[in-house]
C-alpha cells in the first residue's frame, strides 16, 4: 500500500490582486508556510504560468518548478477546468462561458472550441515536461439542459450526446497518452460527467480509454445523494486525482437537491470548510489507501460561510490529520508460528 502524497492545495479559489496571491512565488510561500507540500496549478492566469511555452519549452518547465520546489513545495497536478468546460458547450450556455475565452475567440463557438482543444494539447504536453501523471480537468457538457426528462427527451438524444462528446475528447486522450499522463475528469453536476452512469457512458464511447480516468471529488455526491464510498469501491483503479472538499445537505420541506434557484448560503446543499460539513473523510482515506491510490489528497476550498484564508489554514491540517502511513507489516505478524508442511498436512487429515 502507499501512503497518500498531501497536504496539497487547489490554488483556483485564492488568486488575486494583492499579495501573498499574486504571483506564484508569493502563493507559494504562502501556502507552505500554512503547511502544505504541494500545489495544485489553474493554467488560464499567465502570472501563475504561460501553459504553452510550458508545453513548448524545458528551460521554462525547468523554471516554473524551481520556483515551487524554492518554497519547499510539489506541483501536484496542472488544472484546466475551465478550459475542459469549453471543449463541449451546449448553444444555451454560449453567452455564459464565453468569459472563461480569450477575447478574440468570444463570439465563435467554432473558434472556442479550438482554442479549448489546444489547450489541453498543451496541458499534456507541459505536464510531462514538469514530470507530472495526472491532470484535472472537466468534461464540458452538450447534455445537461436534459438531465431532467421533461418535456421527454427525444429518442438517441443522449447517445448522440455521448457520442459527439466522445469524439471531442478522444483526439485530446491520445495526445494524453503519448505524454504519459491521465485525464482526470472532476465529475460534477453541470457537467456531462456527472455521476458514475454517466461517466461509465462516456467510457464506452471512448473505447474505455486508458487516459480516461477520474477526479474523486465527495462534495459532489453530497449534493447529488450519491453513495461516495461506494463510488470509490467501483471507480478506485480510475481514481487518479482527489479534491478534499466538504459539502453538507440539509433538505426541507420547502427545498432539496435543486435548491430552488437560492443562492448557496441558503441552499439545502452547500459546500463548506473541511470539517464543517458532513463528509466521512475518516472512511474516504481508509478506502483510497486501502485501494493504494497513487496521487495527491488536495484541498479545493469552497465556503458559503467561512472566510478563505481560515479555511485554507485549518484544511492543511485537517488533511494532514487523515493521511495513513500504511503499515510495513501484518497487525497479527506477532502470532505467527513459521511454516510446517507436515503440521499443514496433518492438520487437513492428509
Amino acid at each position: 500500500m502507499k501512503t497518500i502524497k498531501g497536504p496539497g492545495i487547489f490554488l483556483a479559489q485564492f488568486i488575486g490582486d494583492q499579495a501573498p496571491f499574486n504571483s506564484l512565488a508569493n502563493i507559494c510561500e504562502w501556502a507552505a508556510g500554512l503547511g502544505y507540500k504541494g500545489v495544485q496549478i489553474p493554467t488560464l492566469d499567465s502570472r501563475f504560468i504561460d501553459l504553452k511555452l510550458a508545453a513548448e519549452s524545458q528551460t521554462y518547465a525547468d523554471k516554473l518548478r524551481g520556483t515551487v520546489q524554492a518554497a519547499g513545495l510539489e506541483i501536484t497536478e496542472l488544472s484546466t477546468h475551465l478550459q475542459g468546460q469549453l471543449v463541449a458547450v451546449n448553444p444555451v450556455y454560449d453567452q455564459l462561458f464565453d468569459g472563461f475565452a480569450p477575447e478574440a475567440v468570444r463570439g465563435n463557438p467554432a473558434a472556442r472550441q479550438q482554442w479549448a482543444v489546444q489547450q489541453l494539447k498543451y496541458a499534456a504536453q507541459a505536464s510531462q515536461r514538469l514530470g507530472l501523471t495526472a491532470h484535472a480537468t472537466f468534461s464540458g457538457a452538450l447534455l445537461w439542459p436534459y438531465v431532467y426528462p421533461w418535456p421527454q427527451r427525444p429518442a438517441g438524444l443522449v447517445e448522440t450526446g455521448f457520442e459527439e462528446l466522445a469524439r471531442r475528447w478522444r483526439p485530446i486522450l491520445d495526445v494524453f497518452d503519448e505524454c504519459g499522463v491521465d485525464v482526470c475528469y472532476e465529475i460534477h453536476p453541470g457537467e456531462d460527467l456527472h455521476d458514475g452512469v454517466s461517466y461509465e457512458q462516456f467510457l464506452a464511447k471512448v473505447d474505455h480509454h486508458p487516459r480516461a480516468c477520474l477526479l474523486y471529488d465527495p462534495s459532489h455526491f453530497v449534493l447529488q445523494c450519491l453513495d461516495y464510498l461506494a463510488y470509490i469501491d467501483i471507480y478506485h483503479e480510475r481514481i487518479r486525482a482527489f479534491h478534499v472538499k466538504d459539502a453538507e445537505f440539509n433538505p426541507t420541506g420547502r427545498q432539496g437537491v435543486y435548491g430552488g434557484y437560492q443562492n448557496w448560503v441558503d441552499r439545502a446543499g452547500r459546500f463548506r470548510s473541511l470539517g464543517d460539513g458532513q463528509v466521512d473523510f475518516k472512511a474516504i482515506f481508509s478506502k483510497l489507501t486501502q485501494y493504494d491510490y497513487p496521487g495527491w489528497a488536495v484541498l479545493e476550498w469552497e465556503c458559503a460561510l467561512k472566510h478563505p484564508e481560515d479555511g485554507a489554514r485549518e484544511g492543511a491540517a485537517f488533511i494532514q490529520s487523515h493521511l495513513i502511513r500504511v503499515t510495513d507489516k501484518a497487525f497479527d505478524d506477532f502470532a505467527a508460528s513459521g511454516i510446517d508442511a507436515a503440521r499443514n498436512k496433518s492438520l487437513l487429515g492428509l
